[in-house]
């Protein structure tokens, strides 16, 4: 049995990693592994709170039901999950300040890290200030990276 444990983590918790949550839990179901992903956010002000309504049209489009409620990440979370995504270099300072030992610090990485080779994106956009097209273009990227997370492809 596959026990792998991610963390996505985001600003707030309510667009981008909820959406990298159950995306690569879609893609994971789908390929029969039993993985344990969650979703964590810096800023704890939307604490449970559902995703933004925009990310759960958008996700909802494409077959994703986005029913998370928000919450911060916590110093337990170092010790619950191999593998702690962050979304944007900002939040990938944040939880290395965050964590409580040098192994939990290298939990952390960055979601470009998974991108395909040729994309020139270093992160994952908070669309929350944007329009629709942004919300697209955030689930574009994030099924990018949860597909090579999925298939352990990781270009750094």
């Amino acid at each position: 049995m596959d026990n792998t444990r991610i963390l996505f983590v985001c600003l707030g918790n309510i667009c981008r990693s909820p959406a990298a949550e159950e995306i690569l839990r879609t893609i994971t179901r789908k390929a029969g592994k039993d993985w344990k992903i969650d979703s964590a956010g810096t800023y704890s002000g939307h604490k449970g709170e559902l995703p933004d309504r925009r990310m759960h049209a958008a996700a909802g489009k494409r077959g994703y039901s986005l029913t998370h409620r928000a919450r911060p990440v916590s110093i337990v979370d170092f010790l619950d999950f191999d593998m702690i995504v962050a979304m944007d270099d900002d939040n990938y300072e944040t939880l290395r300040m965050m964590a409580p030992d040098t192994e939990s610090e290298n939990k952390v990485v960055r979601i470009r890290d998974f991108f395909n080779e040729d994309r020139t994106d270093t992160y994952v956009p908070d669309p929350y200030y944007s329009g629709r097209e942004g919300f697209e273009y955030v689930l574009d990227l994030l099924e990018e990276a949860c597909e090579n997370i999925a298939n352990g492809k990781r270009n750094s």
